[in-house]
């Protein structure tokens, strides 16, 4: 699926430089669940937007299956992002103006899937997050549990290979967390996804197969213990 060697993404800072990955070198099975930990601006969420192509290295190859993503043209890159790569954040990045329905009905509009097809599919992924009562609720009339299942449904309404999670449960309570995080569960297992998840929480963090902790832009990678 995944595989990184001697990745690098050095950003300026005034007149120094900031040295955010530091020869990264890592492969990610198709299939696999891989949590990444580490200190606040130690590099994780660089290496989540290089793995989603929503960034580029300076250094290094970058490969999702076989296609080093360090080289791809604009509109390349772009189809991969639409076709092959859903994305989960923090902050749920809901239009706080389209219902439920409407925001995950966003994710298919780059894949020229038509209309009706494009509600079908999105009332089918609001259903596969337990929300079909909800679809025509904006998000301000959601929960915040709720507006993140809406974001759940908006990344695998397109079918994606690959998910990449920002701090999926960093807003949530602890029992809003447990709730998501075993969705998310259920959801990688039926669906084959590979997943990615940053995340601090280290409960959160042990249920993947496999753990990596990013320190001072480098990652090491060992597995969970279960």
């Amino acid at each position: 699926m995944y595989k990184l060697s001697q990745v690098t993404k050095d950003y300026p800072k005034g007149r120094a430089t900031v040295h955010a990955l530091r020869g990264v070198n890592v492969e990610i099975a198709d299939g696999e669940w891989l949590s990444i930990q580490g200190p606040t601006g130690h590099g994780k969420s660089t290496l989540l937007q290089l793995l989603g192509g929503l960034d580029r290295p300076t250094s290094g190859s970058l490969e999702l299956n076989g296609r080093d993503l360090a080289r791809l043209g604009e509109n390349a890159m772009t189809k991969v992002r639409a076709s092959q790569i859903g994305f989960i954040f923090q902050t749920f990045n809901l239009i706080p103006t389209l219902s439920a329905q409407e925001n995950v009905e966003t994710a298919l509009v780059p894949l020229g899937i038509k209309d009706s097809a494009r509600r079908s599919r999105a009332a089918e992924a609001l259903a596969s997050v337990g929300l079909s009562d909800r679809a025509r609720h904006l998000p301000s009339e959601l929960s915040g549990g709720q507006q993140q299942r809406v974001a759940i449904a908006r990344a695998l309404v397109k079918e994606p290979k690959v998910l990449l999670a920002d701090e999926p449960t960093g807003n949530l309570d602890e029992d809003t967390r447990d709730e998501i995080i075993g969705l998310l569960e259920k959801l990688w297992q039926d669906n084959g996804l590979t997943m990615i998840m940053v995340t601090h929480d280290s409960t959160v963090a042990r249920r993947a197969q496999r753990l990596g902790t990013m320190r001072n832009g480098q990652l090491t990678v060992k597995q969970t213990v279960k």
